[in-house]
């Protein structure tokens, strides 16, 4: 395996530099294909000599272990960022991130991903996890979505194919690397888009801690409830453990005030976890996913 990644492929690689919570012990490989033919063979590679494996695009989800992951991560954001527009389509590659989509679509005119302008992340997490914020959803935008599975076989899923639903998808389910996403939308006034994403930058910008490293939400919005009310009624606002946090700005973000490691996140989304239940009788599910040793 040396032999054919030596180009793209660090070995004992930390991935506290690659994660939006700058937290993480080194990868034992490291792999940045530059095409989806090399992403193949890398991926047959891996398979071939057992190796475990996982993508990644931009680290904004992702909270990984302090003794770091065995096996491989293969990053799709370097070389997978293109985006184009057809007409009334936005197609973009895994790894461009939500802004640069929204921002394409606002330049051409249409309409329908103002509310992805904020999102951290890439395309390819957001159709794992079926990404949103404030009402709107990718399965609202999304056509179809190109992808490959663990063998290597690539197909085109419809919008109704990629079981799309609150923070999952097909590809969640089924292990699949998204290589491409097509939106559908519609055309507006460049002025309306322009504003109504600045409005909504504001709302965020306002409400949530993003002077802090972090991975965004840290949990799921429990039924008929928001969690961070939960955890500020549970008086957890400003909650420290090691260098983590629960934001003052925000009770539903954990923040990494400067040292965290990946056990006091952990550690401290217990105790709101905990806290919130004994209170509340709410399990809160994370959003975030808690990844290696």
């Amino acid at each position: 395996m040396h032999r054919k990644f030596s180009e793209n492929m660090r070995e004992q690689f930390p991935m506290k530099e690659v994660t939006s919570f700058q937290i993480g012990g080194a990868v034992d490989y490291f792999i940045e294909p530059v095409d989806e033919e090399e992403l193949s063979a890398a991926i047959g590679a891996l398979e071939e000599e057992k190796i475990p494996w996982m993508v990644m695009g931009k680290g904004t989800n992702m909270l990984v272990s302090d003794r770091g992951i065995r096996g491989a991560v293969v990053r799709l954001e370097k070389n997978f960022e293109e985006v184009r527009v057809e007409g009334d389509r936005v197609i973009a590659q895994s790894g461009a991130s939500l802004r640069k989509v929204a921002e394409a679509a606002r330049d051409a005119r249409l309409c329908g991903l103002e509310f992805a302008h904020g999102i951290p992340g890439a395309i390819g997490g957001a159709m794992t996890m079926n990404a949103g914020a404030y009402g709107g959803e990718m399965k609202d935008v999304v056509e179809t979505v190109r992808a490959m599975d663990r063998a290597g076989n690539i197909r085109v899923y419809t919008n109704d194919e990629m079981h799309f639903r609150y923070r999952n998808s097909r590809v969640y389910e089924e292990g699949l690397i998204v290589l491409e996403a097509t939106f559908r939308l519609v055309p507006g006034e460049k002025d309306a888009i322009t504003e109504k994403m600045e409005e909504l930058w504001q709302r965020r910008l306002d409400k949530q801690p993003l002077e802090y490293p972090s991975a965004g939400s840290t949990f799921k919005r429990p039924e008929g409830h928001y969690a961070g009310q939960l955890i500020d009624l549970a008086g957890l606002r400003g909650l420290t453990h090691g260098g983590a946090q629960v934001s003052e700005k925000h009770c539903g973000f954990v923040i990494n005030r400067g040292g965290a490691t990946c056990k006091d996140v952990v550690e401290l989304i217990r105790t709101v976890q905990e806290a919130v239940y004994a209170k509340h009788g709410v399990e809160l599910e994370t959003e975030v996913k808690v990844l290696g040793e």
